[in-house]
């Protein structure tokens, strides 16, 4: 594909075939990702699908990303080299013919030594070359566009170029057949056409090149071979031929070749190319470690884990492809004005000859030629197909280096229209490693005794309340029993079995479905709530047996975010399964314009809803894991996390890192990418409607202006150009600061 037009045509070929429900076709990374229902049409129908409709398609049958690098490399290299011959064949006609325009000795001493006709015929051989040679594929695709009643760019230099040849060779070969004053050969108009419109896409596939900068540089983060253990050896291995369980030695300064836990050893890795974190992160025996990143001053000893296509690092560089492959909303317009851009610029034209023929000064002929190919040239779909997909590619790239993966590519438009951020508490704006602060045991019972049952019951729960419990358990040196037969109840607690006796753990509304009274514990509960702290309480048997009390910090950063937040004009809100009193002291102290508290999991989608009412769009933050059903409910799921932990699954959004910067980070993106979507846009539209007017001779009349296909040619390779240069402008964008 060539253009917007290209890209317009293809789409609605593949839409057209039963059994496709969602088509993106991307000129930038030209390929087509379609959704289909059901095992039909299979991916070889819609490739022969594209190709019959003048498009040849082949299917990835596996994605990778190194193949298309290279194949943009040649490609860009191959128009540089196609570039260079016909500058080097265009560069004597232009001499020969303008020359004499513009340099009468110049003119006196070609009509001394090589004539007219001689000067004529080499300009048309030379030409003839270029046409032929680089400017072939103009043709083949063009008439081949034309053929499938689907013209393109391609078509339209390819009917600008052969008028002008045509007309010229005419002139030469039976000059009789036209008036005096329009016997004048535009060769050299063909020949630098082809030659400025091959710079241009030269320059063009080196720009599109630079877009994929983010995909390259994530690829070199995995280094080519490790040292693993083998047959009691360490053995210098390709890292593809990794397995897991495998035993990998890693010195200092090297890079982690896949994903692993340590087991020996101590040192710093830097994780900055994962998580956008500049800060080294420790790690040690029984810690984690995530392929790509680099290990600092000390030796470790991993256990590989995930391997190849299954490492954090290949699923990053498969969201980052496809979010640069999709196809944003705004897409819409684009689409619906380039299926009849070609088809009515080439009405345009011929309206213009026609027109010119009729009105226009002698020689009347030469003049509707040059105004008609003007219109021809000068008409660049090219920008408009490049104007979205290239910073759509730019902004998803630069986002992955700064620790944001936008996993849908709709995500980034929709995230710059958002009005209100929604947060989770536990985990999002605090640190969500909740520390026991009070363990208050209550009437008879013995605070150790209470403990270790109410650990029991406890370790067999995953919250990080729960866990705040067992881990105080475990520093007081207690021995905890076995517990049976335990029941997790969603947003109230647990019950089980120690010992032989009930042990319940969890809220007031547990204890009192169970008929428990809280007494005079109620009142301290509260006071502690208001303070920020989350209270719950443990019996058992059917006797209260304990107060507890765990805190969970606020994270440092959390208030400044969110007032950088209110600056930019957003609403910032926090869904939480806390009491209302704890939730209110967190809200106070950070700054939160809507709170809603004591919500069930199951909840969070109602109290979206709630705050989505009066059309307000709605982004929410969560942890990625037990917020997924409100993460999937939201305009836009944003899900926080750290490295591998992540739930990568679960939102539109991932944060690789657990900072609150990055929400700002990626919100920053979004806007920015989608101003520079408008910028480009405007520009394409704009350049068109402007400059075919002028190259059809509307100034003539007034300024006795008229473009000259040359002019034209260097237009329109100058269109597509400030659009890829305005993407990659993107390239700047920085990491929201402290």
């Amino acid at each position: 594909m060539s253009c917007a037009s290209c890209v317009a045509r293809v789409d609605r070929a593949l839409a057209g075939v039963p059994g496709v429900r969602e088509v993106a076709v991307n000129l930038a990374t030209e390929e087509a990702t379609i959704e289909v229902d059901g095992a039909e049409p299979t991916a070889e129908a819609l490739a022969r699908t594209a190709t019959e409709a003048g498009y040849p398609a082949t299917v990835l049958q596996v994605r990778v990303p190194e193949a298309a690098e290279d194949r943009r490399t040649e490609e860009a290299e191959g128009l540089a080299r196609q570039t260079w011959v016909a500058g080097l064949l265009a560069l004597p006609v232009v001499v020969l013919e303008m020359g004499s325009h513009m340099v009468p000795a110049f003119h006196h001493f070609v009509m001394q030594t090589i004539g007219t006709q001689q000067s004529w015929w080499i300009q048309a051989l030379l030409t003839a070359a270029i046409l032929v040679g680089p400017g072939r594929a103009f043709y083949t695709r063009g008439v081949a566009a034309l053929l499938h009643r689907a013209p393109d760019m391609n078509s339209l230099v390819a009917v600008g170029t052969s008028a002008a040849y045509g007309y010229s060779l005419c002139v030469l070969l039976a000059p009789g057949l036209l008036p005096a004053a329009a016997q004048v050969v535009y060769f050299e108009a063909a020949a630098v056409i082809v030659f400025f419109i091959l710079l241009g896409r030269s320059l063009e596939a080196r720009a599109k090149g630079r877009t994929g900068t983010a995909i390259r540089a994530l690829l070199q983060l995995q280094p080519k071979t490790a040292q693993v253990v083998r047959d009691g050896r360490a053995q210098t291995v390709p890292v593809a031929e990794i397995e897991p369980g495998d035993v990998i030695l890693l010195r200092p300064g090297e890079r982690v070749p896949v994903d692993a836990v340590v087991t020996e050893g101590q040192s710093h890795l830097d994780e900055s190319m994962i998580t956008g974190e500049p800060i080294p992160v420790e790690k040690q025996a029984g810690d984690p470690v995530t392929g790509g990143t680099i290990n600092g001053p000390g030796s470790l000893t991993l256990q590989a884990t995930r391997v190849g296509a299954d490492t954090l690092l290949a699923g990053i560089v498969r969201m980052v492809q496809d979010a640069q492959g999709a196809k944003l909303p705004i897409q819409a317009l684009v689409d619906r004005v380039t299926l009849w851009f070609v088809p009515t610029v080439l009405g345009i034209a011929g309206a213009t000859v026609l027109i010119w023929l009729a009105v226009g000064p002698a020689p009347v002929i030469s003049y509707a030629l040059v105004a008609g190919v003007a219109v021809l040239i000068i008409a660049c779909p090219c920008a408009m197909g490049l104007a979205t997909p290239t910073s759509i590619m730019v902004a998803t790239g630069r986002a992955a280096e700064l620790g944001v993966l936008f996993r849908k590519g709709d995500a980034l438009q929709a995230l710059a229209d958002v009005d209100v951020i929604a947060f989770d508490k536990t985990g999002t704006l605090t640190e969500g490693a909740p520390v026991l602060s009070v363990f208050e045991p209550l009437g008879e019972f013995d605070a150790d005794t209470a403990l270790s049952y109410v650990a029991a019951v406890e370790a067999r729960v995953e919250h990080p309340v729960a866990h705040a419990v067992v881990q105080a358990a475990r520093t007081a040196g207690l021995t905890v029993p076995q517990a049976h037969a335990i029941k997790a109840l969603s947003g109230h607690g647990a019950i089980g079995e120690v010992e032989g006796q009930r042990v319940l753990v969890g809220s007031e509304a547990l204890m009192a479905e169970n008929g428990i009274a809280l007494g005079d514990a109620l009142d301290a509960a509260n006071a502690r709530a208001a303070s920020g702290e989350t209270v719950f309480f443990a019996a058992i048997g059917d006797v209260p047996a304990a107060l507890i009390s765990v805190t969970d910090q606020i994270k440092p950063n959390a208030a400044e975010v969110i007032a950088r937040l209110h600056a930019q004009g957003l609403r910032v809100a926090m869904i939480t399964g806390d009491k209302q009193e704890t939730a209110d002291a967190v809200a106070h102290q950070i700054g939160i314009d809507d709170l809603i508290a004591r919500v069930l999991p199951e909840g969070k989608t109602a109290a979206l809803e709630t705050i989505q009412q009066g059309g307000a769009k709605v982004a929410f933050v969560g942890d990625g894991i037990n917020d997924a059903p409100a993460l999937a409910k939201a305009d836009v799921g944003i899900a926080i996390g750290s490295g591998t932990d992540i739930a990568i699954g679960a939102a539109d959004v991932v944060l690789m890192s657990g900072d609150l910067r990055g929400v700002e980070t990626a919100l920053g993106v979004s806007r920015a990418a989608m101003r520079n979507i408008r910028q480009n846009l405007f520009w394409a539209f704009a350049y068109n409607a402007a400059l075919i007017p002028v190259a059809a001779g509307a100034l003539y009349a007034s300024l006795g202006l008229l473009l000259s296909p040359q002019l034209a040619a260097a237009a329109m390779a100058l269109s597509s150009l400030f659009v890829l240069s305005n993407a990659l402008r993107l390239r700047g964008l920085k990491r929201e600061a402290a």
